[in-house]
């Protein structure tokens, strides 16, 4: 409650749109806004959160707020009266309470009778409009004010009064907005750990702010049964994921945990897991999402070898559990002796592969831990996408896109024509879109449009104000044969010429005659500052192993593809 009000870096951190996490203004048309401002105050604050509402308010007037603060326009006003009750807000109306002044000081209305006014701007109703134009030009004739001035005041009045927000409101939504982002500037890694966890049951939420947190720099570990606690925690300069952020793990069972934890140390093997966590708090279902979302790791990164024994650990520790609670310190005698329940063997499996382990990450978590499935097709969505799911927010209504992202949700409809449609949500390394597949696009492709599928969507940008990006497909390709599909040009640079030059170019010409295909290989030849371009005769088939071969030989960087 005592953050100082004029602390520049937090008034920064609002100019640099990095408000992901800030109460009111975390939305990427208001980071954009916030970006053209630069806010130096809580005033500007408090009218930019007015100014930016949901719903029908004309752009024109966050504008015309904007560059009148930059001294791109110049702040005027229709009389001299408006300058008090306009000044904070550089000449433009932005509050309920500013259109009750101008009505009190110019127009001559009690505050009651201006509420009225107000109320009639909301409802647009034209005749008592024009009843009260001429009400309010009879007023403000009293003041001195000639009547063309008073039907321009008027006007400015009424075009506010339909959409009007009330400062006392923007007020403390700024206020509070101030508040977060002053701890995000000075605390970013503690901020960012409390938020997760006020989120902890919202997936989506979570993956936001662990994209967030990225981006600042601030590493987020993965859940942990040896380190972990139910909530997002800092550990130095980073954040521990909470475990009651993963899929099917309730207070219960973490708190047998944590205190089986804290009596024996760090947990070491499935079989001492299950012998000291309490099983009636945890039960099968959720040692198995534990395993799925890594949170073993720590114990055995084996992980279809722990699902596979987790049966047989969970009967010895039920067995173990069980003789404690009746007093029993050992199972039988043998020969006189006492002998100890002999701990079992873990069951030799094949671990599974990396795609089914990226797959269950994403499950119980909502992302990816031990890597991204699209990581493999990196070349293909840099030779191809011309687009992300962020950076498709910038895109123009009806642009044409190439997106690459991994299928995650498909939802079947049926269209007007009784034809088979689908809606699917595409994610990328940064986020998710809703991808919309109208029936023919639908037929032709429907054996890869299915979860976990890996696809090149090429279509349109749909970006209309107020709603989330989407994009209407025209194609989906595999990006499994993006380059046999799309067949784009391969381009080679080599420099100069000479005795070993000579040598690459017989090589080149032994890699490319064994990868015949029909994509035209165009190899540029440097030297002297000029540059020699021809189209190769016989046409390649482009494969990674081909990509290898040619960057081997000639280096990375003179080795680049083009799908034009």
């Amino acid at each position: 409650d005592s953050v100082p009000l004029d602390d520049k870096k937090t008034y920064q951190l609002f100019a640099n749109g990095e408000t992901v996490g800030i109460f009111q203004f975390e939305s990427s048309g208001m980071r954009d806004y916030l970006s053209k401002l630069g806010p130096e105050s809580l005033e500007e604050l408090i009218a930019m959160n007015a100014l930016y509402r949901p719903g029908p308010l004309d752009s024109k007037m966050t504008d015309e707020y904007i560059d009148r603060k930059r001294g791109l326009k110049p702040i005027a006003f229709e009389h001299p009266l408006l300058e008090p009750i306009l000044k904070s807000t550089h000449g433009v109306i932005v509050y309920q309470e500013q259109v009750l002044k101008i009505a009190s000081d110019l127009g001559g209305y009690s505050l009651g009778k201006a509420d009225i006014l107000r109320k009639a701007m909301g409802k647009k109703k034209a005749e008592l409009m024009v009843q009260q134009r001429d009400e309010f030009k009879k007023g403000a004739k009293a003041n001195g004010i000639k009547s063309e001035v008073a039907d321009k005041i008027f006007d400015l009045m009424a075009t506010f009064g339909r959409y009007g927000f009330n400062k006392a409101h923007s007020a403390g939504y700024a206020y509070l907005a101030y508040q977060t982002a002053y701890l995000k500037v000075h605390y970013p890694v503690q901020f960012m750990a409390a938020t997760m966890t006020s989120e902890i049951g919202n997936t989506d939420r979570i993956v936001t702010l662990i994209d967030e947190c990225k981006r600042m720099g601030t590493e987020v570990l993965p859940p942990d049964v040896n380190h972990s606690v139910g909530k997002f925690k800092v550990v130095g300069e980073k954040i521990r994921f909470g475990l009651e952020a993963v899929k099917n793990v309730g207070r219960g069972a973490i708190e047998a945990i944590v205190e089986a934890r804290e009596r024996v140390g760090k947990f070491k093997t499935l079989f001492e897991f299950c012998s000291e966590v309490d099983l009636g708090s945890a039960n099968k279902r959720m040692i198995e999402s534990l395993i799925q979302a890594g949170a073993f790791d720590s114990v055995s990164k084996h992980r279809s070898q722990l699902m596979a024994s987790l049966d047989l650990a969970m009967s010895y520790g039920q067995t173990l559990q069980e003789d404690r609670k009746s007093g029993q310190t050992s199972l039988f005698d043998v020969d006189g002796e006492t002998k100890t329940l002999p701990v079992p063997k873990m069951f030799e499996v094949p671990e599974w592969p990396i795609s089914e382990i990226l797959s269950k990450e994403k499950e119980m978590l909502g992302f990816y831990v031990s890597g991204h499935p699209l990581t493999k097709y990196q070349e293909e969505l840099n030779t191809f996408v011309t687009r992300n799911t962020q950076s498709l927010e910038e895109a123009r209504d009806g642009e044409e896109v190439y997106i690459g992202g991994v299928i995650t949700h498909v939802k079947t409809n049926i269209d007007r024509k009784k034809k088979q449609m689908a809606f699917i949500t595409l994610e990328d390394f940064v986020g998710t879109v809703e991808t919309v597949v109208f029936s023919d696009c639908y037929e032709k492709n429907r054996r890869i449009i299915r979860s976990d599928s890996m696809v090149l969507v090429k279509g349109r940008a749909s970006t209309k104000e107020g709603e989330k990006p989407k994009i209407v497909a025209s194609d989906i390709l595999s990006l499994s044969k993006a380059y046999s599909e799309l067949k784009p040009p391969l381009h080679l640079l080599l420099f100069s010429t000479g005795a070993s030059q000579d040598n690459i170019v017989s090589e080149l010409k032994d890699i490319l005659s064994k990868h015949p295909g029909n994509s035209t290989v165009i190899l540029h030849v440097r030297a002297d500052e000029q540059e020699l371009k021809m189209k190769l005769n016989n046409p390649v088939d482009i494969s990674k192993e081909l990509l290898h071969k040619l960057k081997n030989l000639v280096g990375e960087k003179n080795v680049y593809l083009n799908k034009n």
